[in-house]
């Protein structure tokens, strides 16, 4: 898993990115993941987003598309082409790694290549520990944490449980959804497995019951 700074990597970095406002970035997706890949940002961080995205074309694409509006502020209405640009799961997950390819050409990086899993470890050994961690999520639909479940097989572990912590996140936000202290100390401790920076985990804190 790639680690360029204490927070969130990949595709479920981007796809915190666009929340309500996400159109205020561009008149369309690929003009919004545009303005967010820019050419002053970390090698690494797009690497990170080609390798998940590459990933998830794994799964079919009305799967990679109920993943994307569990986790983002886009709904419905993103992959009905129109004015957003797009048209399915797959041809997103395609235009993303279009945008990854441009951006490292134009940058002419040196000694990345964009093939390579972008870390230390995809999280195979907690397999296990991911899929207790989405069927614990009683407030996440039953097809959503069903999709999840397949992304653990098909994908990585890494990249299901960050989709299962974008999918938390809006369902705090949108739902006021929210986590017991003992279930937010498990999804630390499963982040700390999976070495992620200090505030990958910390974006579901919120949600923690005080009561």
């Amino acid at each position: 898993m790639h680690r360029t700074d204490e927070f969130d990597f990949g595709v479920t970095w981007l796809m915190s990115q666009f929340h309500e406002d996400w159109s205020h970035n561009g008149p369309a997706a690929v003009a919004a993941a545009e303005y967010h890949l820019w050419d002053e940002l970390d090698p690494g961080a797009v690497v990170a987003v080609r390798h998940d995205a590459r990933l998830l074309r794994r799964l079919p694409s009305a799967t990679v598309e109920a993943l994307w509006q569990a986790g983002t502020a886009t709904g419905p209405a993103f992959f009905s082409g129109g004015p957003t640009g797009v048209t399915s799961g797959t041809q997103w997950m395609d235009t993303l790694i279009a945008l990854c390819d441009d951006w490292l050409a134009r940058n002419a990086v040196d000694g990345v290549d964009p093939s390579d899993a972008p870390g230390v470890t995809d999280g195979e050994e907690m397999a296990d520990a991911v899929l207790a961690e989405i069927a614990a999520a009683r407030f996440v639909r039953d097809e959503i944490r069903h999709d999840l479940a397949e992304c653990v097989g098909l994908c990585t572990p890494d990249l299901a449980f960050r989709l299962l912590l974008r999918a938390m996140a809006e369902a705090g936000t949108g739902h006021g959804s929210t986590l017991s202290p003992g279930h937010y100390a498990r999804l630390e401790q499963l982040g700390s497995a999976l070495h992620y920076g200090e505030y990958v985990v910390d974006a579901v804190k919120f949600m923690v019951d005080q009561d």
